[in-house]
């Protein structure tokens, strides 16, 4: 070493512990504003970042409950659940739905239903969800998707909760059926409570129509939810606890099952409706719209050639006769006009009025059945014989507004309040309501032989027959309107009690009108149906016109359409000392009310009456 370097080394070395206590500080620095940053994320921070890591692996994944089971007032099951292994794709997790297709089909059978189905739920489902393609899977099915499986990317086996109508078609209208919710129920449940619509979560399903739909909140059950660790990738790693699902609780219903069949079977291909009630309480033992559908059809989404059947059938097997029906009375409504005509003080039972079989209103010629005249008739013999010129003369002295205020309490074009969904109103019409359904003032004048015609419960009457049912009820109860209620219980609890209005007609008004209609069974239009049965009923026969006649011209259903043929109508109540059921029957198109609709009423009587129908089977489910 030189001079030189030994007098520049004091300098050196200074120079290098200024670089040393720089580098010293800028360590220390970052150590600080590490020690700050890490004060920062787990004190000051702390607790909510551990929040969103939480967040970020745990999921609450729902629990779908179990639907509460539907049964008769006997047991027996009418809506239950099974658990069955289901075939699904998810179409986003293949390379070819088509050629997946056709792989499955080499392997298990799946028919051309199944096909249509399954890809009318494609086009209605987003491709990364789950689509049902088969249920019911056998053991054997399952073992060759299991062993087959490496070379089905997107092809799933998954045991599900399943809905099913033991009886198929049987009560269809009463049942309704479950299916898949659809974008308009979505939409309609954001306006339901939070609550609500966190109990849904998980829910593919839904009740439409009948008691699936009215009751579908309560049959639904509580869903519970489970705590998930998941991986970062979203698979689930483990369950950290769980709410169990609370099922939804079992309905029982008033309708008697067996007497529902019967009355289903009477009608065989032809279309119409029945209601059975008892008239003290309300309670609907049968209501039957036929023809009927397999709700069985609907479960699992319908497809579009089974849907086109259904829906655009003549026969209409969709449309509920009972809850949206409405037809003319015809002559069942002869009873309650008798009844308004006492009440009104028009007539009095012994009132006679000569029936020559026609009466006329200036130029127009009312006509009668089969043009022949009944002589002089009273009150009674005009329901046991079915005048129409009786009550012609009646409507005409009291006028439209008068009958429309007598009739609106008995039910006539008001909903019942049964417990059932999208029931219709009817048309009970009067002078206003005329002025409000019609634009041009000529149409909207009342004219007198509009009035006429509804003495004999034609014209602009159209009803249901649930309303005529519940009508009737009030002759047998003794002047009661009682609420129609199709469910007996909740689980355990007994349903709400129906409601009972007194109309304040006189007992001896109602008497006089039962004994009319009793005769009416026992040697009136219905004696030969009744002929030999081991009880006393009372009833009215009526024949209600699907379309017009012209004037002068004679009806004959030999040259019209069978759709344009008279309706046959029949109402009745029995035993006649005790009535314990109410019936009213219409059999669409099918002409003289005794000739069709009288004979189920008839077997009607003879199930509920000649054996005994409330004791409890208990069948299994």
């Amino acid at each position: 070493m030189n001079s030189q370097e030994i007098r520049n080394l004091p300098a050196e070395l200074a120079h290098f512990q200024q670089r040393v206590i720089v580098a010293s500080l800028v360590v220390v620095l970052m150590l600080s504003l590490l020690a700050l940053r890490s004060f920062w994320l787990q004190v000051w921070r702390g607790s909510d970042l551990r929040a969103q890591a939480e967040n970020n692996s745990v999921t609450w994944i729902p629990t779908v409950p179990l639907r509460g089971i539907i049964l008769d007032r006997q047991g027996t099951v009418l809506a239950s659940n099974y658990s069955a292994y289901t075939l699904e794709i998810t179409p986003s997790e293949t390379t070819d739905l088509q050629s997946t297709l056709e792989a499955l089909n080499g392997l298990i059978t799946i028919n051309e239903r199944e096909q249509r189905r399954f890809m009318q739920r494609v086009r209605d489902a987003r491709r990364f969800e789950a689509v049902s393609l088969k249920t019911m899977l056998s053991s054997e099915e399952i073992a060759k998707l299991a062993a087959n499986s490496y070379r089905l990317p997107g092809v799933h086996v998954q045991a599900r909760l399943f809905r099913r109508y033991p009886l198929g078609p049987t009560a269809s209208h009463v049942l309704g059926y479950i299916s898949k919710i659809n974008a308009r129920e979505k939409m309609a449940m954001q306006d339901w409570s939070d609550e609500e619509q966190a109990n849904y979560r998980g829910t593919r399903y839904i009740g439409k129509l009948g008691i699936e739909q009215q009751y579908e909140q309560i049959l639904h059950g509580r869903s519970g939810f489970e705590r998930v660790e998941t991986a970062s990738n979203g698979k689930p790693i483990r369950t950290l606890d769980a709410t169990a699902a609370t099922a939804g609780p079992d309905i029982t219903l008033h309708l008697d099952i067996g007497l529902q069949q019967t009355i289903e079977q009477a009608y065989g291909d032809r279309r119409g409706a029945a209601v059975v009630m008892n008239p003290h309480t309300g309670e609907v033992l049968a209501l039957v719209s036929m023809p009927t559908f397999d709700p069985n059809l609907f479960v699992e989404g319908i497809d579009q050639v089974t849907w086109d059947e259904l829906n655009l059938s003549p026969d209409r097997p969709l449309f509920n006769r009972v809850l949206r029906g409405t037809y003319p009375p015809g002559s069942t409504y002869k009873p309650f006009m008798g009844l308004l005509a006492l009440a009104s003080g028009k007539r009095t039972a012994d009132t006679r009025i000569n029936d020559p079989g026609y009466w006329m209103l200036g130029n127009h010629r009312f006509r009668s059945h089969g043009d022949h005249g009944l002589g002089l008739v009273d009150l009674h013999s005009s329901i046991v014989h079915s005048s129409n010129v009786y009550y012609y003369t009646l409507a005409y002295e009291l006028g439209v507004d008068a009958i429309h205020d007598f009739m609106k309490p008995l039910g006539f074009g008001q909903r019942t309040g049964i417990d059932l969904p999208n029931e219709g109103t009817g048309l009970l019409p009067s002078r206003a309501w005329k002025a409000k359904a019609f634009r041009k003032p000529q149409q909207q004048q009342w004219f007198e032989g509009e009035t006429v015609s509804l003495g004999i419960g034609q014209g602009y009457n159209n009803f249901t027959m649930l309303q005529l049912a519940t009508a009737t009820s009030a002759i047998a109860n003794g002047g009661f309107r009682v609420t129609p209620r199709v469910v007996r219980s909740i689980s355990d609890q007994t349903a709400k009690a129906p409601e009972r209005i007194a109309l304040g007609l006189q007992p001896d008004h109602l008497e006089r009108v039962k004994s009319a209609m009793a005769d009416v069974a026992k040697r009136g239009t219905s004696a030969g149906v009744f002929a030999g049965a081991a009880y006393t009923s009372a009833g009215k026969t009526g024949t209600a016109q699907a379309v017009g006649v012209r004037q002068n011209q004679r009806y004959n259903a030999a040259r019209l359409a069978e759709s344009q043929r008279d309706h046959s109508l029949y109402v009745a109540f029995a035993p006649v000392e005790n009535p314990q059921v109410v019936v009213a029957v219409i059999v669409e198109n099918a002409g003289f009310g005794a000739a069709h609709a009288a004979p189920i009423a008839r077997k009607v009587f003879d199930y509920w009456l000649t054996r005994s129908n409330d004791q409890p089977k208990n069948k299994g489910r």
